[in-house]
């Protein structure tokens, strides 16, 4: 089974000790993130994951998209809407995803050279890098707005926003992306109109050639079959911290979906025995076939000390492991 993480690092950003680096800083040009990141790439390979991620060591979620976007901004620890939003004519991301792939590379060689999908399947062989956006109707949710849209029908700004996202997916699709994460929390909620974020997720999507999955944390019992009917290829929950969601998978249709299951809880200190984890990994391949799971946490892990998170994930492989 194909191991991955959600996004999220323990970040460590570095002040510039050296005199190179307080000679860079001087001039602009030094990055506090870089080492933070090399940081992440270098312990989930060691860990053993397959799928890996930057870290999305530059902050929050919200406010890495919102500080940046045309028509958005972030005042105090506010998130806001105060114009039209409007794609960036350049992307957030693809330079992270540039460097944490040529990080992959120097320290595995099987970054280099395998494909995840052979003959229309995923290939558990498969090294390579996942590049991350928040959703579009997580965002808006997570926004005041203030400006150009109607506060009481977010549809018009959750669109709006979600072709300016289709542009940044399609730059981490050049930027060699193997797979592209949409990270939706929301749609767990009971707030969040599902049709207008099904369109929205689309959008998104849309002739995008890597396999795409969409990240829902939260209770998804009364959203599950909803959520498989989304435009993607994966669709990850949380078992670990909910394990009442495992009762979605018992009488599902997955039309042909993945599931990306779980299995670390991301909220605790305490790290799980492998037996724990094993246990219920058993459980989703009793009712889905592990021909059909994506191992990974629950979430991200920003929120853990840099050795909870490590010692989580290396317990989680070698759960994999021992069922193989």
């Amino acid at each position: 089974m194909l191991k991955t993480v959600v996004g999220s690092y323990p970040a460590f950003p570095q002040e510039p000790s050296s005199v190179s680096s307080k000679i860079a800083d001087l001039f602009g040009s030094y990055d506090r993130y870089k080492p933070a990141l090399e940081l992440a790439v270098h312990d989930q390979i060691k860990a053993g994951i397959d799928l890996i991620s930057d870290g999305q060591v530059r902050g929050d979620m919200i406010e890495a998209f919102a500080g940046k976007i045309p028509g958005m901004t972030v005042e105090g620890n506010i998130s806001k809407i105060v114009g039209k939003i409007k794609p960036l004519p350049h992307s957030l991301g693809a330079s992270d995803l540039k460097l944490t792939i040529n990080t992959a590379k120097k320290i595995s060689n099987e970054f280099d050279k395998s494909e995840l999908l052979i003959k229309g399947k995923f290939n558990e062989n498969f090294k390579g890098v996942k590049g991350i956006v928040t959703g579009p109707t997580t965002l808006v949710l997570s926004c005041r707005i203030e400006g150009f849209y109607d506060k009481d029908k977010k549809d018009d700004a959750i669109i709006d926003l979600a072709w300016a996202l289709k542009k940044e997916v399609e730059y981490l699709e050049e930027a060699g992306a193997a797979v592209i994460q949409i990270d939706e929390p929301f749609l767990s909620t009971g707030v969040a109109d599902i049709n207008t974020a099904k369109k929205a997720v689309e959008i998104v999507t849309k002739d995008i050639n890597v396999p795409v999955s969409m990240h829902v944390c939260g209770g998804i019992g009364s959203v599950f079959n909803d959520l498989l009917g989304f435009k993607v290829d994966i669709v990850d929950c949380e078992f670990a911290g909910l394990p009442e969601n495992i009762h979605a998978l018992e009488s599902s249709n997955l039309r042909g979906k993945k599931i990306g299951f779980g299995c670390i809880d991301t909220k605790k200190e305490e790290v799980e025995t492998t037996e724990d984890v094993s246990d219920l990994i058993k459980m989703g391949i009793d009712l889905i076939g592990e021909e059909n799971m994506i191992i990974d946490p629950d979430c991200g892990m920003r929120m853990l000390s840099r050795e909870t998170a490590f010692a989580k994930l290396k317990t989680m492989t070698e759960a994999v492991e021992w069922l193989s």
